[in-house]
């Protein structure tokens, strides 16, 4: 049930947390023991009526969708993979990546439609098929949730399409990235029903936030 006093934030653990909670402490929205590793399930300021929850990135749409948290901070990947009723509100600008299709640089097709019918490890299949599909190709989707590198070495697929930063981790496995899908980055999204009955609070910490972003 959405609370009408308390706003709640949702917040993914892993590489976005730290980043958020700065960004979010610079407008004044932050909890005594706010931490990734904090062992509490819900950290409450009771002060500013704010409640912080962490969940698994992939959680964080669901939670604010069905109201659980009234806003969230998320990848714009799990946005787009997730497909959920969420309003996203505003770009924070940081978490950029892209997300990309890679094969092994030693079984390079010179089109990329000359892949069509082949195997896709991926942690994105939604976001994936509406790529391929777009471009008129069938393929075989395996939903992976860690290590998508390693599907094509062991020959489980012939590519993968996953999240890139710098490509390292593509190098180090001889692999290639031959397209990109869509970049991505860090947004603030919320929950429909909150976002009309608290709409002063989150209207003013979204401006907040713009504010800070602008001064870089």
């Amino acid at each position: 049930m959405l609370n009408e006093e308390f706003i709640t934030v949702a917040l993914p653990k892993g590489k976005l947390f730290g980043l958020s909670t700065e960004l979010l402490k610079k407008v004044g929205w932050t909890a005594e023991s706010l931490s990734e590793k904090s062992r509490k399930l819900v950290i409450a300021n009771d002060d500013a009526k704010l409640k912080f929850i962490i969940t698994k990135t992939a959680d964080v749409p669901t939670y604010v969708e069905h109201g659980a948290a009234d806003i969230g901070i998320i990848g714009k990947d799990v946005i787009a993979e997730e497909e959920k009723n969420i309003c996203e509100l505003l770009d924070l600008g940081f978490g950029k990546c892209h997300l990309m299709m890679a094969v092994p640089k030693n079984k390079r097709r010179r089109r990329l439609e000359d892949y069509a019918h082949t195997r896709v490890a991926t942690k994105f299949p939604r976001i994936a098929e509406k790529f391929f599909t777009a471009r008129g190709m069938q393929m075989e989707y395996i939903k992976l949730n860690g290590s998508i590198e390693l599907g094509p070495i062991v020959g489980l697929s012939e590519s993968i399409v996953d999240i890139v930063e710098t490509g390292t981790t593509l190098r180090e496995n001889n692999l290639e990235e031959i397209v990109s899908i869509m970049d991505c980055t860090a947004r603030l999204i919320a929950n429909r029903v909150s976002y009309k009955l608290k709409y002063e609070r989150i209207d003013a910490l979204v401006n907040d936030l713009q504010k800070v972003l602008r001064q870089g």
